[in-house]
């Protein structure tokens, strides 16, 4: 975290430090500022260093015709950025109210700096003292705005009576010292009325740099009203003599230089330095670089460097920083809860229970004072306050806000109740450190709180006061809290699951229930109370040896002799022709000879009905698969794919696709384009029961059996329900 140097080479730093502070005095004489010397805000002057990198003068401040007095960086591109200002420079103490109502008071455009002729400088708005360096009859003879960023007020024999690098502001700049009567202050109040400080703090026997927090009621200058918190330290420095202070110097090193002669150094940051410079990637980086030590505005100290090429651009680049994460900065939230977002970077804020949430910002405002009554001798009791719990919180807190601490206490609900019981007390914080557990009983809340996974937060409220939201919960009912945050859960999920699964039940239910419709209508499968079986195609081939004992011929087919697998005679009437009328011949034929029993006529005892497979400071690409080999490819194929695409727009399974009869008269004849069909779901489901065999038996039993029917050399029809559209014939003929 820190380096200590040999002597040696903590007198090398002092050294070269003492060279530069010597040229730049001797510079600063060639930039001298006489007595009687006046800026006029609104004139756009300033006093600027010989090397042209600082100007002082007036600077706007939130309109055209407010002004600051300040010092900045003369050079760089975009907004200014000011290291000093005159109108936040803190009073005496006994002056401290006035320092606060000026510490950012601008100016209006008729305001003047002079440099009078006793040798003081002075800021008057509207004929009233603003601000002034109150070095009158001191032997000041002249002034200068040096090349380091110090305004320098200098007697007679060049030695300064006054320099602005004794009153820090948020800002230290290289070869400027941190002694330990000086402090940064952040410039900018954060919204919820607290700032932050560095400064050395002294201890018994040794001191180190340290950022604090300073809540609302700092202001007051009463002790009894001061409060601060220190929430990070540098390396301390123990049993030193001679004067100590912190120093940032030109190559990006801040430390603490100490001893009778400055010979000693603790580096609280070490850049990276080589000869004369440091480096980034592979761009060297000059000791000439222009650097700032900044105390933010949220608390973080941060040192940044001017880099002239940042991917094309000129910025401020950060070199350094005391705190990684903003949840370790006390105030960060005012008093309220700091919880870090997804990046593990970025704060959020929530307020304690019994406070609210006031905007603009992130300020709290306490709904109630819950130790304002409080009366020692009787107490407040538990009728009038109750203990909200926050769950893995911790909380900073000063030692002047601990009441008690109790070792002995063995579960956090105890913690609680010894708050609830204190008349003084505002909340108290249960934890384990080092396998022992503690509850601090505290009087106020001011610093902030921030995620512990090993803490508990008990914060007393008013006896009617309820969360508006999750994060805190009533200490007297935890088991009730969980059980109505686990149904508040459990139940929507339930009832989503159940919903979801009597949906998937129905959809498989009405899936399979369709299959099963689908197939029925398409083998016109017949299921009447009594009727004959259903006898599948290929046990008839078998039962028939594949149809090769004519008895006789019939309408619309031919009588087979035929045997059973039990021995059964049978004869098998077998259906020519498949068009729609001979299907539904076929049908009046089952039932009527079903429902006949005569001792003259033979009982019908079975009967099959599968459907064709043709269709199988065109989903192949191959329709000539379906047309009668016995043509020898002697048609055009154009009309076949036209008449089949027809075809399968004819028998799609929703009504509102069938083509009206004027419609497929316009197909066939080429009249209008055809989109590609969709294959139907029934003639899918047909081709996943496997029935390409039964349509390739067919086809060679007829072709044995009728080898003068070539003349016929294709048929495709297609019946569709008679509500529907569209009835579809087509017919290919052989050259004979």
């Amino acid at each position: 975290y820190f380096n200590s140097v040999p002597c040696m080479a903590s007198y090398s730093f002092f050294f070269s430090f003492f060279l530069l502070s010597l040229f730049l005095l001797v510079m600063s004489c060639l930039a001298q500022i006489k007595l009687g010397t006046r800026l006029v805000a609104g004139d756009n002057q300033a006093w600027v260093s010989a090397n042209q990198t600082f100007a002082f003068g007036f600077t706007p401040f939130n309109s055209k015709d407010q002004f600051k007095l300040a010092i900045w960086y003369a050079q760089l591109p975009g907004d200014r950025v000011i290291v000093w200002s005159a109108n936040r420079t803190y009073l005496p103490p006994v002056s401290f109210s006035l320092t606060r109502l000026i510490r950012n008071s601008p100016v209006g455009k008729d305001a003047t700096l002079e440099l009078d002729t006793s040798g003081n400088l002075v800021l008057i708005d509207q004929t009233k003292v603003v601000w002034a360096s109150n070095t009158s009859d001191e032997g000041v003879g002249t002034a200068a705005m040096s090349e380091s960023g110090n305004l320098v007020l200098y007697n007679s024999t060049l030695h300064p009576v006054w320099q602005s690098f004794s009153h820090p502001l948020d800002t230290l700049l290289p070869g400027q010292a941190l002694s330990v009567s000086l402090e940064l202050t952040s410039s900018k109040l954060p919204s919820h009325g607290g700032y932050y400080t560095l400064k050395l703090l002294q201890q018994a026997t040794s001191l180190s740099l340290g950022l604090t927090y300073n809540s609302p009621d700092s202001y007051n200058d009463s002790p009894e009203f001061y409060s601060n918190y220190s929430y990070w330290s540098g390396p301390e420095v123990s049993n030193v003599t001679g004067n100590v202070t912190a120093l940032l110097d030109d190559n990006g090193n801040f430390g603490i230089v100490y001893g009778s002669s400055s010979e000693g150094i603790v580096y609280v940051h070490k850049n990276d330095v080589g000869n004369g410079g440091s480096s980034t990637g592979n761009k060297p980086i000059s000791s000439s670089a222009l650097r700032r030590l900044t105390i933010e505005a949220n608390g973080n100290l941060r040192l940044y460097r001017w880099d002239n090429d940042v991917n094309g651009s000129q910025q401020w680049v950060p070199e350094w920083a005391a705190v990684s994460n903003p949840c370790d900065i006390a105030g960060t939230c005012g008093n309220g809860i700091c919880n870090l977002d997804a990046t593990k970077t970025n704060a959020t804020c929530t307020c304690l229970p019994g406070t609210s949430q006031v905007p603009p910002g992130i300020q709290c405002s306490e709904n109630s004072l819950v130790t304002a009554n409080c009366d020692p001798s009787h107490g407040n009791s538990t009728s009038q306050y109750k203990i909200t719990t926050v769950l893995q919180t911790n909380y900073y807190y000063s030692d002047l806000a601990v009441i008690a601490n109790y070792s002995d206490i063995s579960t956090s609900s105890r913690c609680g109740d010894a708050c609830l019981s204190d008349c003084e007390c505002a909340a108290s914080v249960y934890g384990l450190q080092e396998e022992t557990t503690y509850c601090w009983i505290l009087s106020s809340l001011k610093f902030g709180g921030f995620q512990d996974p090993g803490s508990t937060l008990f914060v007393k409220v008013g006896k009617n006061y309820s969360s508006p939201t999750d994060t805190s919960r009533s200490r007297k009912s935890p088991k009730e809290s969980r059980s109505t945050r686990n149904k508040v859960l459990v139940l929507p999920i339930v009832l989503c699951m159940s919903v979801l699964i009597g949906l998937l039940c129905f959809l498989l239910y009405y899936s399979f229930y369709r299959r099963r419709s689908i197939v029925k209508a398409i083998k016109g499968a017949l299921t009447v109370s009594g009727a004959p079986l259903n006898f599948k195609y290929r046990d008839l081939q078998s039962a028939t040896t594949n149809f090769t004992q004519l008895l006789g011929t019939g309408g619309f087919g031919s009588v087979f002799k035929g045997t059973l697998a039990d021995g059964t005679l049978v004869a098998v009437k077998k259906l020519e022709r498949f068009l729609p009328h001979g299907e539904k011949e076929f049908i009046t034929e089952v039932n009527t000879i079903g429902s006949m029993h005569h001792m003259n006529l033979v009982r019908l005892c079975g009967f099959c009905s599968e459907g064709s497979h043709r269709l199988l400071e065109m989903t192949q690409g191959t329709p000539i698969h379906v047309v009668d080999k016995r043509l020898l490819g002697v048609l055009d194929e154009d009309q076949l794919v036209r008449a089949m695409q027809v075809a399968f727009w004819c028998i799609q399974d929703e009504v509102w696709m069938r083509p009206s009869m004027g419609e497929v008269v316009m197909m066939l004849d080429g009249s209008v384009e055809i989109n590609p069909p969709p294959m139907p779901p029934t003639v899918l489901e047909l081709v996943e029961e496997g029935l390409e065999h039964v349509y390739k038996a067919m086809k060679r039993e007829y072709t044995h059996s009728h080898p003068a029917a070539s003349h016929i050399s294709y048929s495709y029809s297609i019946a569709t329900h008679p509500s529907s559209q569209a009835t579809c014939s087509y017919s290919t003929m052989s050259p004979r």
